[in-house]
């Protein structure tokens, strides 16, 4: 008998509330009731394709029917289902879905699209009590970024000169964890951060208009962005403001700016511009007047040239009554303008009213001349950059010129230079002719060949060491007949890299004449190969001594500042002393050992 008496009050407060009741014979009957409640009948949820989409379970909005925290405590669960058209069958929700998320009373479809339309149910159950209710979900295709005839969430009627904050509907649904968002705000579809109306303002998430007039009447749309994994989501609620002229208006004028709490900014050294703007009721026959006032005067009396005040325009009428702006310019504003007071007024034959405006001192920001700056700062670093990357070597040529050591005033090295090179016609016509030369003659090295300026009747390696030690680089030809062992090359790299490994006295330059395959690579050449700089000869490209191949060997080579030197020509007699017996011996450059002391098993190779 109870529970008969509960649910028909139940039904009547519903009822009442708003819901169409729809309480079905057979659910009554059956061994588990479920009263259906139908479709909630206040209001559908409307969003436009491709949002988010909260719905609320309807049940929740009397809370003293049922509350969220409650229902949990009394062990009834909140299910959501929806219906199908096909044999009136209502599917569960699969909350699985990425799309779909539960937050309490809330069902966000996130984003919902077209296909997501329709009826879903909502239903509170245990296992003595069920109860449902039906809400519909309308998705709309949005008519280009702002849909200026979109139908609104909200209605509201603001009397005209008074002041309302606007808050964007459902804003608090957004209460989920780990998620911030930003509101954008359109009037008319026009941001209103870029609007021109001196009488509303942004002020965080709301919108708050100092003072209502027939222009600030309309559409207003607020879209509210977040992110909620790893996804932007956004929906969008409108709301529609109607203007109404309040009972028992005056027809005293009505400043409406400068309005209580506006601020003007002003920079020292700037000119500053404020407005004036008056409402002022119709009077038949009457004249009006708006101005400003300094310090009690008006712009005229006080006969200062800085400042000037021209009337604004504005063609806003409402049934005979008009809006009038007057502009103040001050010229080269100062700190002292701070302490005077500045003040609107406006006045017809019902009365008089005053409006003091409030300055705020903002340090004056050089943008111009810091956007400047950095323009010509990141202009020199590219160009900087560029020079580099296209002159590096010459000005590492350079700086090595300028402020590097010349190493023959700190060490007693005979040479320059040693090559090392295999004994094969083409390498010797390329070390003799072009490597040789152009280092002796252009560069003014001393150049120490082992079969131009050795002795007859020596020991090969005695005399390979000698010679090394005496130079300061050793440059080695690689080409695949430096890989052959046994050879003399092979004997010199080695004696090169034992010097830099002892002492570092001697540095290996390795030029690679010809392409050699590492699988080929003695271990030696492979170990120098990682630690030392190879040269490349490119053939004819290299041939110019302006090319990057001698740029490239000439900072490897000791420093020459001068290349004021004797040119080293054919047959020309050079001196050698014998460190162990001190003995001059004289040879010419053209002569050569009368006969090899080791053939070299590379002459024979192909290259």
């Amino acid at each position: 008998m109870i529970r008969p008496v509960f649910t028909f009050l139940c039904v009547c407060v519903l009822r009442m509330g708003g819901f169409s009741v729809s309480v079905t014979q057979a659910a009554l009957q059956s061994d588990e009731p479920c009263y259906d409640w139908g479709v909630w009948s206040v209001d559908s949820v409307r969003v436009y394709d491709g949002e988010v989409a909260p719905l609320y379970c309807p049940l929740f909005s009397h809370p003293t029917l049922y509350n969220y925290n409650q229902t949990q405590n009394s062990s009834l669960s909140l299910l959501w289902y929806r219906h199908k058209n096909t044999h009136d069958l209502e599917q569960p929700i699969n909350l699985k879905l990425r799309k779909l998320h539960k937050d309490r009373e809330y069902l966000w479809i996130q984003p919902a699209t077209a296909e997501d339309a329709g009826l879903y149910i909502c239903m509170l159950r245990n296992i003595s009590t069920c109860v449902k209710i039906g809400v519909q979900l309308e998705v709309i295709q949005r008519d280009g970024d702002c849909d200026i005839r979109a139908r609104p969430h909200l209605n509201l009627s603001v009397p005209l000169n008074s002041d309302r904050i606007l808050s964007c509907p459902d804003l608090h649904t957004l209460t989920l964890p780990n998620s911030t968002y930003s509101v954008t705000w359109y009037h008319m579809c026009i941001a209103i951060l870029f609007s021109p109306m001196p009488s509303f303002e942004l002020k965080g998430d709301n919108v708050v208009i100092h003072m209502m007039m027939e222009a600030l009447a309309g559409l207003y749309t607020c879209v509210v962005s977040y992110q909620m994994n790893g996804r932007k989501l956004n929906f969008t609620r409108t709301i529609n403001i109607k203007s109404i002229v309040p009972n028992g208006l005056s027809k005293v004028p009505v400043i409406q700016n400068p309005a209580k709490g506006q601020i003007y900014s002003v920079t020292v050294g700037k000119r500053a511009t404020l407005f004036c703007q008056a409402y002022l009721p119709y009077l038949e026959h009457e004249k009006t007047e708006v101005w400003w006032t300094i310090d009690g005067k008006t712009v005229e009396q006080l006969g200062d040239p800085r400042f000037s005040s021209p009337e604004a325009t504005l063609e806003s009428e409402y049934h005979g009554d008009e809006t009038k702006m007057r502009l103040l310019f001050v010229d080269d504003f100062t700190s002292d303008d701070l302490l005077r007071e500045l003040s609107c007024s406006a006045n017809n034959s019902k009365g008089f009213n005053s409006s003091r405006a409030e300055l705020k001192l903002e340090e004056y920001v050089p943008t111009i001349e810091l956007g400047c700056g950095l323009g010509v700062t990141l202009a020199l670093m590219l160009m900087m950059f560029v020079i580099y990357h296209v002159f590096w070597l010459e000005l590492l040529l350079v700086y090595r010129s300028w402020f590097g050591s010349d190493e023959r005033y700190t060490d007693d090295k005979q040479y320059d230079v040693y090559i090392s090179y295999a004994r094969n016609s083409e390498e010797e016509e390329f070390v003799l002719s072009t490597l040789r030369r152009v280092l002796e003659t252009e560069f003014g090295y001393s150049v120490c060949v082992f079969d131009r300026d050795s002795l007859p009747g020596g020991t090969i390696t005695d005399d390979t060491l000698r010679f090394v030690g005496l130079s300061r680089r050793l440059v080695v030809v690689v080409s695949p007949c430096s890989a052959v062992r046994g050879t003399q090359a092979l004997l010199e790299l080695q004696a090169g890299l034992t010097s830099m490994m002892q002492g570092g006295s001697v540095r290996v330059v390795l030029i690679q004449f010809k392409p050699v395959r590492r699988q080929s690579w003695v271990k030696e050449l492979r170990r120098a190969r990682l630690a030392l700089t190879l040269i490349r000869w490119k053939g004819e490209k290299s041939a110019p001594v302006s090319s990057r191949f001698w740029k490239e060997l000439q900072l490897e080579l000791p420093i020459r500042r001068h290349t004021q030197h004797t040119a080293l020509t054919k047959n020309t007699e050079t001196q050698l002393t014998d460190k162990n017996s001190n003995i001059p011996i004289t040879h010419t450059e053209n002569t050569y050992t009368g006969k090899r002391k080791l053939m070299d098993s590379c002459s024979l190779c192909a290259v």
